[in-house]
C-alpha cells in the first residue's frame, strides 16, 4: 500500500472514558462545524466507552442473542446509528478511534481510507506480537475466525466520522451475546487474549498514533478537546473507563 507524502498536522485528541451518546453528539457537532467552515482542522478522537451495543445501517436486533430485559439488568444500552455495518459492542479495554477527516483534503477515496484503517490495526497488532489479517467476509482485522478490530464509518460531505474499534483487553463476554457484525459462527478476541505481554490501552494508543502517522503521512499534534473550535459542550475526564 502506498504512503501519502507528508501533510500538515492533524489533531490527536485523547478523551479517556466517554459515554457513547456524548461521543456521538460530539462527532456530529464537529462534523457540522467542519462542513460550515468553523473548524478547519481534522481531529482524531481517541477514547473508550462504557458498555454499549451499537447498530449500524444494516443492523437489526435479530443479531442480539439475549433479551432486552437481560441487557437492562446488565445496564447495557443499544444505540442505532448512521455508520455502516451491523451490530458491535464497545466497552472498557477497547480503543475506539473516530477520525473526523476531510477525504478531499487527504486525497483519499472511501475504499482507500478503510484499507488504511485496517492497515493501522494490522501494524499495531504486529508491534505487540500478534499476527492479524483481513477477511473478505467483513471489514476489519481478524485472528483466524476471531475478530480483533472492527470498522464502521459514515461520510457526510466528504467528512468522515465513526471509525474503528480495536480490542486491547476488554471483557469479551458481552460479545458472546451478539452475532458480531451480524456474522454467525465467528468469535471475538483481543491482544491480551492472544498473549500480548504487558498490554494496556495507554501503551497501545501510543502505538496507534505512531502507526497512523506513518500510514496516513500525517504529523499528529496532541491537543485537549477544549482547544478545538467550537468548544464542545462537555469536558471529558481523560481517565480510562473502570474495568
Amino acid at each position: 500500500m502506498s504512503v501519502n507524502p507528508p501533510m500538515s498536522p492533524r489533531l490527536w485528541v485523547e478523551l479517556g472514558c466517554v459515554p457513547y451518546p456524548r461521543a456521538l453528539d460530539l462527532q456530529r457537532s464537529l462534523v457540522q462545524a467542519k462542513i460550515d467552515g468553523r473548524l478547519a482542522d481534522d481531529p482524531w478522537l481517541i477514547l473508550e466507552h462504557p458498555p454499549v451495543y451499537t447498530l449500524g445501517r444494516r443492523g437489526g436486533r435479530q443479531n442480539l442473542t439475549v433479551s432486552p430485559d437481560f441487557l437492562k439488568s446488565r445496564q447495557i444500552p443499544v444505540v442505532h446509528v448512521e455508520r455502516g455495518g451491523d451490530i458491535t459492542y464497545h466497552g472498557p479495554g477497547q480503543i475506539v478511534g473516530y477520525p473526523l477527516m476531510d477525504l478531499r483534503r487527504a486525497k483519499l477515496g472511501v475504499r482507500d481510507y478503510v484499507e488504511k484503517l485496517e492497515e493501522l490495526m494490522l501494524r499495531t497488532a504486529a508491534r505487540w506480537g500478534v499476527t492479524v489479517c483481513r477477511d473478505a467476509r467483513n471489514h476489519g482485522v481478524w485472528v483466524g475466525d476471531n475478530k480483533i478490530g472492527s470498522i464502521g464509518i459514515h461520510v457526510r460531505r466528504s467528512i468522515t466520522f465513526h471509525g474503528f474499534a480495536f480490542n486491547v483487553r476488554p471483557d469479551l463476554t458481552p460479545f458472546s451475546w451478539i452475532n458480531p457484525c451480524g456474522l454467525k459462527g465467528v468469535g471475538v478476541t483481543s491482544l491480551a487474549a492472544e498473549g500480548a505481554a504487558g498490554v494496556d490501552t495507554a501503551a497501545v494508543t501510543a502505538t496507534l498514533r505512531q502507526e497512523a502517522a506513518d500510514i496516513f503521512g500525517f504529523r499528529f499534534r496532541p491537543v485537549k478537546l477544549q482547544e478545538l473550535e467550537p468548544v464542545p459542550i462537555f469536558r471529558p475526564t481523560g481517565s480510562p473507563c473502570p474495568h
